[in-house]
């Protein structure tokens, strides 16, 4: 070829490579292969490495990274890249529409323009003469940084801005073209494009795959990856992750609407959010309807948003808003509930889930996350406390893991006071669980309950849940339920509730009619009295009279799920130890996921009324061996009649019940005080006066 056909034939190739790009990295679809783009790129490239002097700063070849720099260099913005002032509810952005319609004096405000706030890094590009120049970030407003080198290396940033080369078949972008076409000098002399750095979700969950893949810790989020990549000084970085730019504002030249200038956006072929919308002055109640669905809209998007940006289309009317400190009046961003917040810590306790696992959970105050209270968050093991140098009175930063998990992100150090101590875990497992050895297995970070299998733990869970002192389930004895789990019908206490009769007539150790009896029996136990049902979770240091506390003073399930220490610790016969025991149960993830689970399949606690009960407001004390009933039932009855049983005689204690060979420092503390003793004989009379009492008060709302 001669050098006029090479020439020739370079142009052609950078055209047809740039038509992919476009088609590709904005329009998300393929006009070819990725083989023959790449054949196309690798012609182009050995075309130009043979006459090095036709390669121009637009060639797709000019997208490599360059070396690495030493710093970024500070450029001053012509124009400020402002922030905008954000609003959180419907009345808030009526009240700033309301006072812009005041302050225009007498120009009609016609419509305005929403486009979905992008959550990325903010950054200017700058063309002269229709070729890519420069690149720089917000900064502070007025000042930012120059990051030319790693915004060249994003497939999606036209290196030259065209107006022949767009698709023309829609009217608006033939109307477009020739508007631009008329007024071709002055644009292309100078134009600056505005708008976010971005990672697609997609895009995200595979870099994430293969960080897992090679063993490396997985990045934190895509605003956080897309800000750090092209915060590197080496572009290599830049290059190899997939970044976009997402265009918002066409600064250079002034459109008459914003919509007009999202026209010319898309015309000059940057890619924007494809959510842009205009609303009629008149349309006020759509605008709002489009909100209040967008939260749940935004999670189907391919990329993160926090927010909704709203303005005044028409431009001059923004402009002669003016600006309030560093946030125009023209426009305000609708903001999500958000996805981080502060709080303090104001426990760590230890929860062991059905496995033997030993989880702590920091014990938060009260904050909105993402849309929700968040009571707690897990901290998964000791080590990662460590990491994190979490303590008990830090305040740390908290969000939403896939907007779930509520997780601790970081301790805000430079708040923390002096007497905050180093959480030792050791020590706390020995605390909280004095009765239990724990190990920690090699190559493991999780410490176990030593010696007890996970099946073990859920067969005796189980056992408990359904023994007479609990919810009383006739047929889940010691042998079905290991029949039960071993077979693999049951994995957790929520299963049960899922069994079918056919399933379980199916097992060695039933027929038709056992199996029938069973699952009759756990259907029955579906609404168990509230202080039965605590019992039944199996919540160490808990039994039946603490349960009985619980269920009078919190009256549901839900009350007692977000209690805090401190009121636990306002119950007469609740501690330090049983406290943090409650705690670690009811902020436990695991935990929580079963009660939701089991209030799905019906089970639903009630609230048995006790005030207006024979012995309400009594304490009794039962000691020794009664005749005519176990110790259990004797409490269960006093219960019944809405009396308090404890184990320790005090001055509040109404009368000690007393069967054989009763404990002698009971009556013996009893005769000092003064408290009354009751014998079997008088107590049967007592609980004659038993009356089955309705169940009124739902355990678990919702």
């Amino acid at each position: 070829m001669t050098k006029s056909e090479v020439e020739d034939r370079i142009l052609k190739l950078r055209e047809l490579i740039n038509d992919y790009r476009y088609h590709y990295h904005v329009l998300d679809e393929s006009i070819m292969s990725e083989a023959a783009a790449d054949s196309l790129k690798h012609e182009l490239a050995r075309l130009e490495s043979e006459y090095p002097e036709l390669v121009t700063p637009d060639s797709p070849t000019q997208r490599v990274a360059g070396k690495p720099l030493d710093k970024f260099d500070k450029v001053m913005h012509k124009r400020r890249m402002i922030s905008l002032a954000d609003v959180f509810s419907e009345e808030e952005i009526k009240d700033w529409i309301s006072r812009n319609e005041k302050l225009t004096s007498g120009r009609k405000i016609e419509s305005f323009f929403t486009d979905i706030k992008m959550d990325g890094l903010a950054c200017a590009l700058k063309y002269r003469d229709g070729m890519f120049y420069q690149a720089v970030t917000r900064g502070d407003g007025m000042v930012g940084e120059d990051v030319t080198q790693n915004v060249r290396t994003i497939q999606n940033v036209p290196l030259k801005l065209t107006f022949e080369q767009y698709p023309s078949s829609s009217d608006t972008l033939k109307a477009v073209r020739s508007s631009l076409r008329s007024s071709e000098e002055s644009i292309v002399s100078e134009v600056e494009v505005r708008g976010e750095i971005v990672i697609f979700k997609k895009d995200f969950e595979k870099l994430n795959e293969e960080q897992r893949r090679k063993g490396l810790p997985e990045f934190a989020n895509p605003r956080n990856l897309a800000a750090g990549s092209i915060r590197q000084l080496d572009p290599s970085v830049a290059a190899s992750r997939p970044l976009r730019f997402i265009a918002y504002d066409l600064v250079i030249p002034d459109s008459a609407t914003w919509h007009e200038a999202y026209k010319k956006l898309k015309a000059f072929r940057f890619q924007t959010s494809g959510e842009d919308r205009v609303f009629g002055a008149d349309e006020k109640s759509k605008l709002f309807e489009y909100i209040r669905n967008l939260d749940e809209y935004r999670k189907k998007l391919p990329f993160n948003t926090d927010g909704m940006v709203i303005k005044i289309n028409d431009r001059k009317i923004y402009d002669g808003l003016g600006i309030v400190g560093k946030t125009p009046r023209g426009a305000v961003a609708f903001k999500f509930p958000a996805e981080e917040s502060t709080t303090k810590v104001r426990d760590i306790v230890i929860s062991i889930g059905r496995t033997g696992a030993a989880t702590p959970v920091a014990i938060l105050d009260p904050v909105e996350v993402a849309g929700s209270i968040v009571r707690h968050a897990s901290l998964h093991n000791a080590d990662e406390i460590a990491r994190l140098d979490v303590r008990i009175g830090d305040t740390v930063i908290i969000y939403k893991a896939g907007d779930i998990i509520p997780q601790v992100k970081e301790v805000l150090k430079t708040l923390r006071t002096g007497d905050a101590e180093p959480f030792d875990y050791e020590e706390a497992l020995r605390r909280q669980y004095p009765d239990l050895e724990f190990e920690r297995p090699v190559g493991e970070v999780v410490y176990r309950v030593k010696g007890e299998s996970s099946d073990y733990i859920l067969k005796r869970a189980i056992e408990y849940y359904a023994s007479k002192s609990a919810l009383n389930i006739e047929g889940l004895g010691e042998k079905n339920v290991a029949a039960l789990v071993d077979a693999g019908l049951v994995k957790s206490i929520a299963d049960l509730y899922k069994l079918k009769v056919d399933e379980v007539a199916r097992l060695e150790r039933f027929g038709e009619l056992s199996a029938q009896n069973l699952v009759s029996a756990v259907a029955m136990s579906k609404t168990p009295a509230l202080n039965k049902f605590i019992t039944a979770l199996g919540i160490r240091h808990v039994g039946a009279q603490t349960a009985a506390s619980l269920a009078r003073n919190f009256k549901s399930l839900e009350k007692l799920e977000i209690a805090t220490k401190d009121e636990l610790l306002a119950i007469p016969d609740i501690g330090e130890v049983v406290a943090e025991s409650i705690l670690a149960y009811f902020n436990d993830e695991e935990n929580l996921k079963l009660l939701t689970e089991m209030k799905e399949l019906g089970v639903v606690p009630v609230v048995e009324k006790t005030d207006d009960l024979p012995l309400a407001g009594k304490s009794y004390i039962v000691t020794g061996t009664l005749a005519s009933m176990g110790r259990e039932e004797a409490e269960d009855r006093l219960r019944a009649l809405g009396a308090v049983v404890t184990s320790s005689v005090t001055k509040n204690t109404t009368a000690l019940i007393l069967g054989e060979k009763p404990g002698k420092s009971k009556t013996d503390k009893a005769d000092k005080l003064g408290i009354p003793r009751l014998s079997e004989a008088e107590f049967l009379e007592l609980t004659k006066k038993v009356v089955t009492s309705p169940r009124v008060e739902l355990g678990l709302t919702g």
